[in-house]
């Protein structure tokens, strides 16, 4: 149980590693586009405080963790140019040693998506049900 468990850290930490080494890629001009578009929701959604399940439901709340990330983290990888994805790897490498890397533009970005999205809902709802 206990080596289980240390492999699943080991899987969840190099996970977020590709999960930022992702975030480098998109941005760089060489990736078409489909595959920046898509990078882009994979990571916004990654590291986005809100989860489409929210975790305290049990076991279906652990599912967009355990599989929508790294599916999308997987077929993301398929798209970039591999040039890109070492480059991207050496870099994340780099600013991972000097500390964990933060971003507050994008986190202000992804909370601002999700509230706009929350309050679009809420105007369908209120409209579908003619409140």
């Amino acid at each position: 149980m206990k080596k289980l468990l240390e492999t699943w850290k080991a899987q969840a930490a190099k996970l977020k590693v590709e999960t930022y080494v992702l975030y480098l890629a998109y941005r760089d001009p060489r990736v078409p586009l489909h595959a920046r578009i898509f990078a882009a929701l994979v990571v916004g959604y990654a590291f986005s405080p809100i989860d489409l399940i929210p975790d305290f439901i049990p076991v279906l709340g652990y599912l967009d963790d355990l599989l929508l990330i790294p599916l999308g983290v997987k077929l993301t990888l398929t798209m970039i140019p591999a040039e890109v994805m070492a480059e991207s790897r050496a870099a994340a490498q780099a600013l991972m040693r000097e500390g964990n890397p933060v971003n507050h533009t994008a986190a202000v970005v992804i909370v601002a998506i999700w509230l706009l999205l929350a309050v679009l809902g809420i105007i369908w709802v209120l409209r579908f049900f003619s409140i």
